[in-house]
């Protein structure tokens, strides 16, 4: 990759996380404000970012047509949507679809396609089309369980275990050992494990192949329900993942 189009990126990535000026740009880049200056007129030009009256820079309209156009280009979301809307709708709870982003061979990044928020103040830190933290998210964990053993070690030894709360999985050896409780009950749980106030309980959606192409999750705050209480709405959940895989072109008699 040309350092020019590193640096493009970076400044896109970093713009994602909220408008910056142009000190912040350069200080984050760890180069001088002119060079980023003359890639942020490249940039603005093809509308991949704006400057506001304030001279803040923001991302602009090509990327949110480029962000529709990807997640239109996923059919399981658009396959998904009724049956995510209708959970969300019986249970007031938080909602999402994830899948594996980018090439599946190599692929170490997780991605939420649809969010459905609850119907309660306290709401969960999360976005489409951001990635997740592999080793403390409920989706994460049932997609990585199904890859084969060899990709699942490549990818908890590559992983940087970030500590969110006292119940993060900190090391490879602990996540694997989930990931084969994960693949052997076929849900996974986020006790606590990203934000101290959520837990999180997440299945697989399947295409006809029955190879595992996203999760289904339920998140709901410690006030509502408790650890028992999240459980008891995982066979809700596992229906809804069952009609979506079966929307998909899955069926019972396919391999799981």
């Amino acid at each position: 990759m040309s350092q020019s189009l590193a640096r493009a990126l970076g400044i896109l990535i970093e713009l994602g996380e909220g408008p910056r000026n142009l000190d912040e740009l350069a200080a984050t880049a760890g180069v001088h404000k002119t060079t980023v200056l003359r890639l942020l007129r490249t940039l603005e030009e093809e509308r991949f970012v704006h400057r506001d009256g304030d001279h803040r820079f923001h991302l602009g309209s090509r990327m949110f047509a480029l962000a529709r156009a990807s997640l239109e280009q996923h059919g399981i979301r658009d396959v998904a949507a009724p049956h995510l809307a209708k959970l969300n709708e019986a249970t007031g709870q938080t909602i999402h679809l994830g899948v594996l982003e980018g090439d599946p061979e190599i692929s170490h990044s997780v991605v939420y396609l649809a969010k459905y928020d609850s119907r309660h103040a306290i709401r969960m830190y999360s976005r489409v089309g951001l990635p997740m933290p592999l080793h403390a998210t409920a989706i994460a964990k049932v997609l990585l369980a199904d890859l084969p053993a060899p990709r699942r070690r490549r990818i908890a030894e590559s992983i940087e275990y970030t500590r969110f709360t006292e119940h993060t999985i900190t090391g490879p050896s602990e996540l694997l050992a989930e990931l084969d409780r994960v693949a052997e009950q076929g849900h996974a749980m986020d006790d606590a494990e990203h934000e101290t106030f959520i837990r999180c309980v997440g299945v697989p959606v399947r295409d006809a192949s029955g190879r595992v192409v996203a999760a289904v999750s339920i998140s709901v705050p410690e006030i509502v329900l408790d650890r028992d209480a999240v459980l008891g709405l995982l066979p809700d959940l596992l229906a809804t993942a069952r009609a979506i895989s079966t929307d998909y072109g899955h069926t019972e008699g396919n391999p799981e």
